[in-house]
């Protein structure tokens, strides 16, 4: 909001003024992997593989594979709240007994068009790419 009206603000006083009314929230996770090393792992493929034409990519397959939590998901929630509030119904998120389990599910696509959605059990692994899904089942959009 202020920002809109012109207003600049730094991120470090946002937070110490929430500090200074005793409102705290936990330390957020770290990444295994950064960003930079992401991008020099794109901009590697993308200049190995640039120059290929279009009977290339034909051949290609590109997959993915996603965790889908039941209920609700299973990433962290931030709240901030006062000191002895931390049980106050307004500062909880229901939760299902045990997570309510997760399904992964991994599909793929190519020039061809897409192929069927799998639920695999257990971890996916590099060998488990090549007898998740024959070729022929890729359908056309």
């Amino acid at each position: 909001m202020l920002e809109e009206t012109g207003t600049k603000i730094s991120i470090s006083t946002v937070k110490r003024v929430l500090y200074l009314h005793n409102l705290k929230g936990p330390q957020q996770g770290r990444s295994h992997c950064s960003k930079t090393a992401i991008k020099k792992a794109r901009l590697r493929f993308a200049t190995a593989h640039g120059d290929k034409d279009c009977t290339f990519w034909k051949n290609v397959l590109w997959s993915d594979e996603t965790k889908t939590e039941l209920f609700g998901h299973n990433d962290h929630c931030y709240v901030w709240r006062k000191k002895g509030e931390a049980c106050k119904p307004k500062n909880t998120i229901p939760t299902v007994k045990h997570g309510g389990g997760s399904i992964m599910l991994w599909g793929c696509f190519a020039t061809g068009g897409t192929g069927a959605l799998h639920k695999i059990d257990g971890i996916m692994r590099r060998e488990n790419y090549v007898d998740t899904v024959p070729c022929e089942s890729i359908r056309p959009p």
